[in-house]
């Protein structure tokens, strides 16, 4: 069972962080993309299932960017099909997190959880942790 990363975002977000991702980690054969709406007549549905069919066979995690917005919610239908996890939010450290460790985790939803964690160190105001850190100098 081959393990398969989909990244889905509204436009190209998915594609350009797939770039610098890329560009980070190098590239990987098992990292597709799904940018949605690009077209006039786009059908997210059709696209979501042909994805999902061709999948059938291994692990799946998709990363969408909006949890609640239209892409994650087409994924959502499928949220009880086996060996396939679904999360959002999508950033290029939590992406990071998890590709560094796609291939040997012994478990994806404990992968999913464990970047999550880690990748929300990453979200910082600056401004507010270098006054922090600088405070904690001079004390």
């Amino acid at each position: 069972m081959e393990r398969i990363l989909v990244l889905a975002s509204h436009g190209e977000f998915a594609s350009g962080i797939l770039s610098s991702l890329e560009l980070i980690c190098g590239k990987k054969n098992n990292i597709v993309t799904l940018n949605a709406y690009l077209t006039a007549n786009y059908d997210l549905a059709t696209e979501v299932e042909k994805l999902m069919k061709e999948n059938q066979s291994n692990e799946l995690i998709v990363i969408t960017d909006i949890f609640g917005g239209s892409v994650n919610n087409e994924f959502l239908k499928y949220i009880h099909t086996p060996n396939f996890y679904l999360a959002s939010g999508m950033n290029l450290p939590w992406l990071i997190e998890i590709v560094t460790h796609f291939a040997t985790a012994e478990s994806i939803p404990q992968l999913i959880k464990s970047s999550l964690s880690n990748s929300k160190e990453m979200l910082q105001f600056c401004n507010e942790t270098i006054q922090v850190e600088k405070e904690e100098e001079d004390f």
